[in-house]
């Protein structure tokens, strides 16, 4: 059992969410990014599915009820526990009744918290995720609420001291393939959107990243018919400003989809911070 002290500006229990689920118009949710949660989980000999808690803007701390295992991965910080200080993206065992402190990061948005055992409050549709659009899962952690750890007797070893992670941009470049609306935008829209910065707006959360800069000129009005969407689609509302749909997004939107994040680019917009620059490439 581990017990929140601190959630910082805001921290839930994510896993890789509920995917499959779209067509009952249940949105898959889940780490927004999904490539530090799997880390998280290898360095600790978890499968890369359990559950962890994913930090926003860090400031966050938990108290340990018993001895365990955990990695910090993500954006980068400080980590202390008990007031020693310790890297990220490495395990670490943590005694029992010792407090494990994140500070702010240098860089990125979201850090996630592996304990060997993985986080184990109840499931819901097959995952333990918040869905912060939906209501899904466990609520937001607030000071005192406790988790539940799962056993770690059946898990692998532990074999990595610390895995390498590239140092995170200042300026990210994302890459994108085209929208399946790009005939409702101008012929110059995409050499816009992939020409010149956008800054993230204060605006972003879970559900998406808004973005401020030159907008997109659509080619044709009226409304577009509610659709599926996509985790990395760019929508584009009336004001011509894209915006980015993180995990928590909706499964059908009515705007136009100009481009679409590839996969790869995904984690990398689930780091962008507020004021921070961000990229384009085609």
């Amino acid at each position: 059992m581990i017990e929140v002290v601190r959630p910082g500006p805001l921290a839930t229990v994510q896993d890789l969410g509920r995917p499959g689920l779209a067509h009952l118009g249940v949105p898959r949710s889940g780490a927004a990014d999904e490539r530090a949660l799997r880390l998280a989980n290898r360095l600790v000999g978890n499968p890369e599915g359990a559950a962890c808690v994913e930090f926003t803007f860090g400031g966050g701390s938990v108290r340990f009820h018993v001895d365990a295992w955990v990695a910090v991965t993500g954006a980068p910080l400080p980590v202390c526990i008990d007031g020693r200080t310790h890297g990220t993206n490495a395990p670490c065992h943590v005694r029992r009744g010792a407090v494990l402190e994140l500070s702010t990061p240098s860089l990125g948005l979201r850090s996630y918290l592996a304990v060997r055992g993985g986080i184990t409050v109840d499931s819901v549709l097959g995952s333990r995720s918040t869905d912060l659009l939906s209501g899904l899962g466990p609520a937001p952690l607030s000071p005192g609420t406790r988790l539940p750890v799962g056993p770690a007797a059946n898990l692998g070893a532990i074999t990595v001291d610390v895995a390498p992670v590239p140092r995170m941009p200042e300026t990210p470049v994302l890459r994108i393939l085209a929208g399946p609306r790009g005939d409702w935008f101008t012929d110059d829209a995409m050499a816009t959107l992939t020409s010149t910065p956008y800054q993230v707006s204060p605006d972003s959360n879970r559900v998406g990243v808004r973005l401020d800069g030159p907008p997109l000129a659509r080619s044709r009005g009226g409304e577009l018919g509610s659709e599926g969407m996509v985790t990395g689609s760019i929508q584009v509302p009336p004001s011509g400003l894209p915006i980015i749909f993180l995990a928590d997004h909706p499964t059908t939107g009515g705007y136009p989809v100009v481009a679409v994040l590839a996969a790869a680019s995904v984690p990398d917009a689930a780091q962008l911070r507020p004021g921070q620059h961000v990229r384009f490439r085609s």
